[in-house]
């Protein structure tokens, strides 16, 4: 028989440790972690598994984003990936299926970057900036900054975003296209309100002491998992 029938105090008892546990389970699933160290491996090709990055903030008149990536795929995969209500390509990080090609997009429009050395099978060190005011983005790919090119001026990222690793989202947390997605390792995310200059872009490359970001931080990162995403400790390539 149910506890309330017979025992109403233990019942209430046992709700209350439930609760309490509940709550105690949430707060975890729900604080920063720092993943020095560490990466999220996609071991296959899919249209779910993804990892969603969170941030209360809400609007941003520029923006940085970095990562470091390592891949075997020649065909075209997302790197980085936020949405909002108005805009499934709000600020987009995007490997092309042309070689040494990336694909930047800001509110809904699109540049392609050339001549960058995108090697498989190999670490490489992705940022890539944007200012409204100027509307110009630029992207640096293991220190080396390309062009810059302009893209969208005048409006700022607004509404609450969905920010996404593994998948391209071509509506608003969804519509993932497995021919699109990552498969690979993803370490060291950054995210900032701000376009970084040269020289801190270069410190994150050499992993120096750099100034962590203010909107998505790798050493206080709060995400959700689903799928096949392992958080595995990062591969190097020398050992001691």
């Amino acid at each position: 028989m149910h506890c309330c029938t017979q025992h109403p105090d233990t019942c209430t008892d046992h709700k209350m440790k439930c609760l309490l546990l509940l709550v105690m389970l949430t707060a975890c699933a729900a604080a920063p972690q720092d993943l020095s160290g560490k990466m999220f491996t996609f071991p296959q090709q899919t249209n779910s598994a993804h990892v969603k990055l969170e941030t209360s903030r809400s609007e941003f008149s520029a923006v940085t984003v970095c990562l470091r990536s390592f891949t075997d795929l020649n065909r075209a995969h997302i790197l980085f990936s936020l949405a909002t209500p108005s805009a499934a390509n709000d600020f987009l990080i995007f490997k092309k299926t042309a070689a040494n090609e990336i694909q930047l997009s800001v509110r809904n429009s699109d540049v392609d970057v050339g001549g960058q050395e995108y090697k498989l099978n190999t670490w490489h060190s992705v940022c890539a900036t944007w200012d409204s005011q100027s509307g110009l983005v630029q992207l640096w790919l293991d220190g080396k900054p390309s062009a810059k090119k302009f893209i969208s001026s005048g409006s700022n990222i607004k509404g609450k975003p969905i920010i996404i690793l593994g998948q391209v989202q071509d509506s608003y947390g969804g519509r993932f296209d497995i021919n699109q997605c990552f498969i690979g390792m993803i370490s060291d995310v950054h995210m900032w309100d701000y376009a970084l200059s040269s020289c801190e872009i270069q410190r994150y490359v050499d992993d120096l002491n750099f100034t962590p970001g203010n909107v998505l931080n790798w050493r206080a990162l709060q995400f959700q998992i689903t799928g096949r995403v392992l958080l595995e400790n990062k591969q190097v390539n020398e050992c001691h």
